[in-house]
C-alpha cells in the first residue's frame, strides 16, 4: 500500500455520507456483527434516523483512487444540540439518562459512530481525525463532549474487569453522571478494587476508550448491553474545560 495522502473534512453531499455508512457497515456490522432496523445489507450501509441531522467528519486518503467511497478511511458523526432537537433526542438517550449533561447549560456535543477501516488502525490516521475534530469544536465553543462507546461482545464476566476499572477509577463527577437506562442496566463494579489487576484490565479496554481517559475523560454509571449490534456500551463524558495543557496537546494531535 502507497504512502497515504490524509485530508479531513465534512460530508458534502448525500453521496459522502453513504460513503461514510459503507465503512461503518464494514466495521459495526461486519466485523463485529452489529445489526439495526435500517441497516440496509443489500447495499451495505449502516445508518439510522441521526444521520440526516449530523455532521459526517470523513477521514480520506486520498492515495487509495479517485473516488471518494473508496476514499473513506475514517469517520465521526457528530450531533449538535439543533441537531438533537430536530431528531427529537440525542443518540445516547436511548441508552442512557442525560438529564444532567442537557440541565448543565454547557454546550454539549454528542460524537458517535466513530470508527477506522481496518488497515488505519493505530497510525497517524485518528491524529489527522482528532485534530480536524479540535478545530470543529473550537470553532463551536463547545464545551462538553459525550457519546457512548463499545466493548466488543455482551458477556459481562469476560469484560468484568475492565469495566470494574472504569467504574472504580473513571467514574464521572456527579454533575456529569449519566446513567444508563433501568431496562438494559448492568453494573460495572464487578470485581472490588483491592481484587483487580489494573493493568491487565486496561489492556482489554478498547483504543478509542482508552485514548478518551488520556484526555480527561470520564464514564457514566452503569454500561448499556447492546444485543443488536453485539456490543456492551459505556457513556464517556470530556469536560473540555478540565483539559490540562499536555492533554489539550494531544487531543490537537501536537504530542
Amino acid at each position: 500500500m502507497s504512502a497515504p495522502e490524509f485530508t479531513v473534512r465534512l460530508a458534502q453531499s448525500e453521496a459522502e455520507i453513504r460513503a461514510a455508512q459503507r465503512l461503518r457497515y464494514r466495521v459495526f456490522v461486519q466485523e463485529l456483527g452489529g445489526d439495526g432496523p435500517l441497516v440496509d445489507h443489500a447495499a451495505e450501509l449502516e445508518r439510522d434516523a441521526f444521520d440526516t441531522f449530523s455532521d459526517h467528519l470523513l477521514l480520506l486518503d486520498e492515495s487509495r483512487g479517485a473516488q471518494v467511497p473508496e476514499q473513506v478511511v475514517g469517520v465521526y458523526r457528530l450531533l449538535s444540540e439543533k441537531g438533537a432537537a430536530k431528531a427529537g433526542r440525542f443518540y445516547s438517550e436511548g441508552e442512557y439518562d442525560l438529564s444532567k449533561l442537557k440541565s448543565s447549560g454547557r454546550k454539549l456535543l454528542e460524537l458517535g459512530r466513530s470508527c477506522l477501516h481496518a488497515d488505519y488502525r493505530g497510525g497517524l490516521g485518528v491524529f489527522h481525525l482528532w485534530n480536524a475534530l479540535a478545530e470543529y469544536v473550537a470553532e463551536r465553543e463547545i464545551e462538553v463532549l459525550f457519546g457512548v462507546a463499545s466493548f466488543h461482545g455482551t458477556d459481562t464476566a469476560e469484560l468484568a474487569a475492565p469495566l470494574s476499572l472504569l467504574s472504580h477509577r473513571h467514574l464521572a463527577p456527579e454533575a456529569l453522571r449519566v446513567k444508563a437506562r433501568a431496562e438494559h442496566f448492568q453494573r460495572m463494579d464487578l470485581v472490588a478494587q483491592e481484587a483487580l489487576d489494573r493493568r491487565a484490565a486496561m489492556l482489554k479496554v478498547p483504543a478509542l476508550i482508552k485514548a478518551y481517559l488520556r484526555l480527561g475523560g470520564v464514564v457514566g454509571e452503569g454500561a448499556y448491553i447492546d444485543h443488536a449490534f453485539n456490543t456492551t456500551d459505556v457513556c464517556l463524558v470530556l469536560d473540555t474545560a478540565e483539559m490540562n495543557a499536555k492533554r489539550r496537546k494531544f487531543y490537537e494531535g501536537r504530542l
